[in-house]
């Protein structure tokens, strides 16, 4: 088996921690354990043997997922190295060469070419702009064959931060009940949605749904490396088999300062100072956008610290990426690499003062690319 490259992953892995201002995160500024937990378990967290880890989860970690999704138990989670494990785990688990995959796009494409590689077809499902980034259902139950073995979205949306309407969700989980499919939904990002209202989840203890999720992005504890899977207990086991054959296990350390952070009072506390924080900077954004003279437009997102901007200019996207990083030290990502050109994903989800210093030089070279243009 030879995988595709997954150009984000390369891109961000190399130059990351190489710039002056990194403005591709789609995650909100982390969190230090300072800021989650207290003195005396933080005392507690230094005494600890760092012995491995229960492999699934320790059981009162996975009490404290099961209790956001209604009907569900500790046998219905499994506890992996973040939401990338988890979709990885989903796929080899469930589907074969040959199988068709009905895909959102734009989307983190890791299933994409991940599911490519195996043999999968990967069908787009195409989200569009001028529609708020909503499924066009009709245009999804066409896609659907007898070699359609699942539907995958990301609800709230990467890299959009769109939220799907509840209309469109059901009609949605209604086309693969109906199709007999596998409901499989990344909700990584559910839980910083800017009107502070979370939006519900895929999960509705159903055989075929499966829900992916972890602590990078919502919960701002991406260095836990702590995500999990939700769904029928028969998968959850064959997926643990083949945890088995990857990591193993996660983290003791990480498990429990999840199973903490994760109980009812604690987790409503965490995410609730987020919502203001990104309602400021998006505030900030879209005054940058406006001052960029028509260069760019873009859907406001309902959720996460990442917008989706539709760039006016002439040129591929990935181009322009590269020239803002080469002349000004500021990475951002192409929309290429989410399945759409002409779109690049600005993350707003760093400190005010950064945002605003990371801004400012890109509208240098966007300045430049005006002269460029009246020339």
């Amino acid at each position: 088996m030879k995988f595709e490259t997954f150009e984000l992953e390369r891109y961000m892995s190399a130059w990351e921690n190489v710039v002056d201002y990194n403005l591709s995160e789609s995650g909100v500024h982390p969190l230090s354990l300072n800021d989650i937990l207290t003195a005396e378990e933080l005392d507690e967290l230094s005494e600890m043997e760092l012995l491995y880890c229960q492999a699934n989860g320790t059981e009162t970690l996975r009490s404290a997922i099961c209790g956001l999704y209604p009907h569900a138990t500790p046998d219905n989670i499994l506890v992996t190295n973040g939401s990338a494990e988890a979709n990885f785990l989903t796929i080899m688990t469930l589907l074969e060469p040959g199988d068709e995959l009905i895909y959102m796009m734009p989307n983190y494409l890791q299933i994409w070419g991940f599911g490519r590689s195996l043999g999968v077809d990967v069908k787009p499902i195409r989200l569009k702009d001028d529609h708020n980034w909503q499924i066009d259902v009709d245009e999804l139950a066409s896609l659907i064959t007898p070699k359609t073995k699942m539907i995958s979205v990301c609800n709230p949306n990467n890299p959009t931060g769109a939220v799907m309407d509840s209309d469109i969700m059901m009609r949605v989980r209604e086309l693969a009940r109906e199709h007999d499919l596998w409901l499989h939904s990344d909700e990584v990002y559910r839980g910083v949605e800017l009107s502070g209202e979370e939006s519900p989840s895929f999960y509705a203890g159903d055989e075929m749904d499966i829900v992916v999720a972890g602590l990078s992005k919502a919960y701002r504890l991406p260095g836990l490396r702590l995500g999990w899977i939700v769904g029928n207990p028969d998968f959850v086991w064959k997926a643990w088999s083949l945890h088995d054959y990857t990591t193993i296990s996660i983290g003791t350390l990480s498990d429990w300062v999840a199973s903490r952070i994760l109980q009812p009072q604690r987790r409503t506390a965490l995410l609730s100072d987020v919502h203001e924080f990104l309602r400021t900077n998006l505030k900030i954004l879209q005054g940058w956008v406006d001052d960029q003279d028509g260069l760019f437009s873009f859907t406001p997102p309902q959720a996460a610290a990442i917008a989706f901007l539709h760039c006016h200019l002439d040129g591929g996207s990935v181009e322009l990426i590269e020239r803002i990083r080469d002349e000004q030290s500021v990475l951002v990502m192409p929309g290429k690499w989410f399945g759409m050109e002409n779109y690049i994903r600005v993350g707003y989800g760093t400190p005010p003062d950064y945002l605003k210093a990371g801004l400012e030089r890109m509208a240098q070279t966007l300045s430049g690319l005006r002269i460029e243009a009246a020339a």
